[in-house]
């Protein structure tokens, strides 16, 4: 359940199961045995894969192993997470878009999906044709946030500091094309620190640990994996994202409350399939995950660990999809980003 880059080959698929066989069998798999034909088959009956198209540590990473083990419990079944970063996420999404669309490889997919349309000139991937939604999981917002060496509590406070010595300072952000990425460079672009470096990481975890290190003053970053860092005291948030403040970060602003009109990001994740993946096992799937952040107590887990539960059907979450490849689009043309 919580392997890194793990392949390996699967055992085959077991015989169709019939008579009395069947019954027994429907009685354990529940929701998760599907008809096919006039015969019933497990599914999954053998290890799926949850390809997260960033490092160990980042909010796509926390997600998946958070869900494979839910899914796990739920089914009986192997989930198995795979990191395939690189890219700007651009290869391991590329990656699921061309594997056997047979249920076994999943890709839990972030904001990343919505913006790199309008980021890049070309892609390994069609987001509408090479993709069979499962479902939306939850959504995160970002934050800004420092080392309480640095002595500064509030954005206006930091930007004051960078604005004296700009090249003294550098912010370290995800992969480009994800939202804490994006939101650097509006933020620079708005405050004219031009010449502040941004360094981008392969996943939320490096981000932070550039900043844990030293290596950069100030760092962009899904709530998420930063949460428990500031809980702790070893990080200071200056400023989340969201449109409202943070249940159990009280004193941390929204960097509208802190002077930035309109600027508001949070970065989703979401679960999807190969495209042409059988329509029965995408079902089973999403009935599935969203029985399971319907529970009282997987909603309290992902509230503790930096998300607010969606819970959303493949079809809303294809709908957020359309709405937002536009949306970065623009704001993409706007801020005066090049497109790679």
């Amino acid at each position: 359940m919580d392997k890194s880059n793990t392949t390996g080959t699967a055992p085959s698929r077991r015989g169709v199961v019939k008579g009395a066989g069947a019954l027994v069998l429907g009685a354990i798999a529940g929701p998760f045995v599907l008809r096919m034909g006039t015969a019933l088959a497990a599914f999954p009956d053998r290890p799926v894969r949850i390809v997260v198209a960033n490092t160990p540590g980042g909010p796509s990473d926390i997600m998946a192993r958070i869900m494979a083990a839910a899914l796990q419990q739920a089914t009986g079944g192997s989930f198995i997470v795979e990191n395939k970063a690189g890219g700007g996420t651009n290869i391991g999404m590329g990656l699921v878009a061309r594997a056997e669309p047979d249920g076994y490889t999943l890709l839990l997919s972030t904001s990343t999906f919505a913006v790199n349309p309008g980021l890049y000139h070309s892609l390994p991937y069609d987001p509408f044709k090479d993709f069979a939604p499962v479902c939306e999981l939850a959504t995160s917002p970002n934050v800004f946030a420092v080392k309480p060496a640095l002595g500064v509590k509030a954005m206006k406070e930091f930007v004051a500091l960078a604005k004296a010595s700009p090249e003294k300072f550098n912010i370290s952000t995800p992969p480009i094309g994800t939202t804490p990425q994006l939101e650097a460079e509006v933020l620079k672009i708005r405050e004219g620190l031009t010449k502040m470096a941004s360094v981008p990481f392969p996943g939320g975890g490096d981000t932070l640990q550039a900043l844990l290190s030293g290596t950069v003053q100030i760092c962009s970053v899904v709530l998420a994996p930063a949460h428990p860092h500031i809980k702790a005291g070893t990080i200071t948030g200056l400023a989340v994202t969201e449109s409202k403040r943070w249940h159990d970060l009280p004193d941390i602003p929204t960097m509208l409350e802190a002077g930035y009109p309109d600027f508001v990001f949070e970065t989703y994740t979401a679960l999807l399939a190969p495209a042409k993946t059988p329509p029965e096992i995408v079902k089973t799937l999403e009935k599935t995950c969203l029985e399971i952040l319907g529970r009282p107590e997987m909603r309290d887990k992902l509230v503790q660990s930096g998300f607010e539960v969606q819970a959303k059907s493949g079809a809303d979450h294809m709908a957020r999809v359309v709405k937002e490849i536009p949306m970065f689009r623009q704001i993409i043309a706007q801020a005066g980003i090049q497109r790679l």
